[in-house]
């Protein structure tokens, strides 16, 4: 299986211009990729491999030479993700889902590139190396896994850089620590209450940060998006989204937290089979329904679980929380 580390990394003044640069040379690529791939459909009814648009790009280095300053592969990943963009389009169209063209990238909305084979290197817990930006100062914080296939470099809306190493490793379950079983019933009254009558309260994150995401968010509403008054402003613009990261640090650490207790206390866990994306189609729960995080709690515990030799059952949510466990009578809530 695949198993993802993600580390802070703390590039110079000059490697951040270089990073931003590299970020607009991939933009470019995506937006020229999808471009070619468009206007030949319209024009033609044809499309085109990932075969193709590679050699394509080839041509495009004599024509624009500043595509020599990155990586050969980082930009041919760009075009495998346009190639990834065009299948999910084809699969949603077949299976009826709303589709969802592929769109074009616009300045700023670029924010990650790829190295999918070779070009990068972890030189020791202080330093990764990545080809055509030199050597970076970096957080390697814990031991990896297994063999590194990838590492991909993120610029997130704070201005904060990370790198993301995919390696590849063998599951080795360890033997269960008991027999334990639990049954949980997610909501938002409750984060969690278990079978035995304990349950977890819902932090409820979204409403913690509540007064200061509004406050930060009317300083911006004064103008208009893109106007030169709320270009002055982009540093409130920088709070909103370390509101937004602060919130979701939290929830995250939260939710590693509660699936790391239930793995290590439990051989089995067992959740409703929620169907979550349905779920949030009402208007009056949705934000509450996001912000409880069951989904993220429970692949977590999948995945955790695979580790500790647990198992984690999705059962049929019909009449759960109605349903006598002993003798199987429906009882409806007041």
């Amino acid at each position: 299986m695949l198993k993802t580390y993600r580390y802070r990394i703390y590039p110079s003044k000059s490697q951040i211009v270089t990073l931003g640069e590299t970020l607009e040379l991939c933009r470019w690529v995506y937006n020229e990729t999808l471009a070619l791939r468009k206007t030949l459909w319209e024009s033609k009814v044809e499309s085109i491999s990932l075969y193709t648009t590679n050699k394509e790009l080839t041509l495009w280095k004599k024509d624009k030479p500043e595509l020599k300053q990155v990586h050969s592969q980082v930009l041919q990943n760009v075009q495998v993700r346009v190639d990834l963009a065009y299948k999910a389009f084809f699969r949603r169209v077949k299976s009826g889902d709303t589709a969802g063209y592929p769109r074009f990238k616009g300045k700023g909305r670029y924010d990650s590139f790829t190295y999918p084979q070779s070009g990068f290197e972890i030189i020791d817990d202080r330093t990764i190396k990545v080809s055509k930006i030199g050597e970076i100062k970096a957080k390697i914080h814990r031991d990896f896994i297994g063999d590194i296939k990838t590492a991909t470099i993120r610029r997130y809306p704070t201005g904060k850089w990370y790198v993301c190493f995919s390696a590849e490793c063998d599951i080795i379950p360890e033997p269960p620590q008991n027999n334990n079983a639990i049954g949980i019933d997610l909501g938002i009254e409750k984060f969690a209450t278990m079978a035995d009558g304990s349950f977890i309260p819902n932090p409820r994150w979204r409403k913690q940060e509540g007064s200061n995401l509004a406050k930060a968010q009317r300083k911006m509403s004064k103008f208009t998006k893109g106007s030169d008054e709320w270009l002055k402003v982009l540093k409130v613009l920088k709070v909103v989204h370390r509101i937004y990261e602060r919130t979701s640090n939290k929830r995250k650490d939260f939710v590693h937290k509660v699936s790391r207790n239930l793995v290590d206390n439990y051989s089995i866990v067992v959740f409703e089979n929620l169907n979550i994306k349905d779920m949030v189609q009402n208007n009056h729960l949705a934000k509450s329904i996001i912000d409880a995080a069951w989904r993220m709690l429970i692949d977590n515990t999948k995945s955790k679980a695979e580790w500790a030799g647990s198992k984690v059952v999705l059962v049929n949510p019909a009449y759960t929380s109605q349903m006598c466990s002993r003798c199987g009578t429906i009882v409806k809530k007041d």
